[in-house]
């Protein structure tokens, strides 16, 4: 009876070990599970920094389990470019990794976190993938024109001022034609009494000799020939009275 009774509560006691150890196993698999890598342990956002587009990824992981996040440009589901890679190592506060990325209004990113050997723990995407917000980061703004209160002069180029310097110059040859002409025309009366008929000799003597100091020589000489006219006369008068008598 005695070995009997010892035997009972041996076996008792060993079920009550087993129980507490199968319950601290239950424990510790919990509390490994809670410091496992989770991909709900990581969350995505696209930020402007300054002018520029950035994605920033964080993970909350308090394992401080190295994972390697990627991001991909999507472009009608499908992945259009890979943005970039890198290692992240988490915390419980929460570390940050920022993808350089000048990203646009409405654009969609798959980000993909690879956790543990060969990605055993973690090897999925960020659910829902990223979508950027509907305002870029740099806005254009339109150019304004230039005040006109303090425009700059241009210098005068070689044509412009070449071009004043022959106006005057065909002005002045407009000008110099008229006067040719005129000169042509003040000089053809000239040209024309040249050509016209020359007046008689006597008569441009007579127009010569109105004022002219050969007068008075010619006025002797007209009085020698009628004195000498005059003296034949008489002479033949006389001579023809003598022959008379006879």
């Amino acid at each position: 009876m005695a070995i009997l009774s010892i035997s009972r509560r041996t076996a008792r006691t060993v079920r009550i070990l087993g129980v507490a150890s199968a319950s601290a196993a239950l424990a510790l698999g919990a509390a490994g599970n809670a410091l496992a890598c989770n991909i709900k342990e990581f969350s995505a956002e696209a930020k402007c920094d300054g002018e520029k587009g950035v994605i920033v990824v964080t993970d909350k992981d308090p394992s401080r389990t190295e994972a390697v996040v990627s991001v991909f440009l999507q472009n009608n589901g499908a992945d259009a470019r890979e943005v970039g890679e890198l290692t992240v190592k988490g915390s419980r506060e929460g570390t940050t990794i920022t993808f350089a990325e000048d990203w646009q209004p409405n654009a969609t990113y798959r980000i993909h976190v690879k956790a543990g050997k060969d990605g055993k723990l973690v090897n999925e995407d960020i659910k829902p993938n990223l979508t950027t917000p509907s305002t870029a980061c740099k806005t254009e703004t339109p150019s304004t024109p230039a005040t006109p209160s303090a425009p700059e002069t241009p210098a005068p180029s070689a044509t412009e001022s070449e071009t004043p310097s022959e106006s005057p110059s065909e002005s002045e040859s407009e000008s110099a034609a008229p006067t040719a002409s005129a000169s042509e025309n003040t000089t053809a009366p000239a040209g024309s009494e040249n050509n016209a008929p020359s007046p008689a000799v006597g008569d441009s003597n007579l127009a010569e000799t109105g004022a002219d100091s050969n007068t008075g020589m010619i006025a002797g000489i007209a009085a020698a020939l009628v004195v000498v006219g005059g003296g034949a006369v008489f002479f033949g008068m006389r001579r023809r009275g003598a022959n008379s008598n006879r």
